[in-house]
């Protein structure tokens, strides 16, 4: 009997990369020729985990006037501005912050992109969970959320191309937060952005949010064996 589409599921072998600190290009180059690999059958599914050099990205429908700060405080504060092909507005990517994008097959049996999405949100809720913060979802609004909502601790854009991800999230852990007063967050003006550095008053470890963050990846995606390469 041939094995169920659960089984085969959890039987898929998920690469872990972790590239450390990186330029945005970089982290994008990598993940873009994954991405072609796996739509070729060429390559496991991959989950990258790193930080960025200091960033603003602008999903394919962003407002341009979502970043409040001129050309001239952006260079002098090193923060870079690159356009994307996920979805979603504008959002700050630096480091202190976990940064993971999945290039992964939804078929054939989680072809549900609002499933998808969901179970990014759940991967951070997870991670929030494991120290204490009360996370959850807010209506309406992608993301990891605390304060019943009130709080975005974790940002989602992805890009699905023949059921194949790239982009993914990204876990507020100890970043820079005035950087994030230079935009409006993914163009929400009336809710804060915070960090588990804030909200613990402390800063975790950061292997420590890393191993959590692959460990809860892979519980929700059902891929139980990983390699794991630098």
């Amino acid at each position: 009997m041939p094995p169920s589409t659960e089984s085969a599921a959890e039987a898929r072998p998920l690469e872990v990369i972790r590239l450390g600190r990186v330029r945005y290009a970089e982290a994008f180059e990598r993940m873009e020729a994954r991405r072609d690999e796996r739509l070729a059958d060429h390559a496991p599914d991959t989950l990258f985990l790193l930080e960025h050099e200091p960033v603003f990205t602008l999903g394919r429908r962003a407002d341009p006037t979502n970043i409040l700060a001129p050309p001239e405080v952006l260079e002098a504060a090193g923060i870079e501005v690159v356009e994307t092909g996920r979805g979603g507005d504008v959002t700050y990517h630096g480091p202190g912050q976990i940064v993971g994008y999945p290039v992964v097959s939804l078929a054939p049996e989680r072809k549900d992109v609002k499933r998808y999405v969901a179970d990014l949100e759940q991967v951070m809720i997870d991670v929030c969970s494991s120290y204490g913060l009360e996370a959850g979802r807010s209506p309406g609004q992608i993301g990891c959320w605390l304060n019943e909502g009130q709080r975005k601790i974790g940002a989602i854009g992805v890009r699905i191309t023949k059921w194949v991800t790239s982009h993914g999230f990204a876990l507020n852990v100890s970043p820079r937060m005035g950087h994030f007063g230079l935009i409006v967050p993914c163009g929400i003006a009336d809710k804060p952005v915070t960090s588990m550095e804030v909200e613990l008053g402390r800063a975790p470890p950061w292997d420590e949010v890393m191993d959590r963050c692959e460990a809860a990846f892979r519980e929700r995606f059902g891929q139980r064996r990983a390699t794991l390469r630098a």
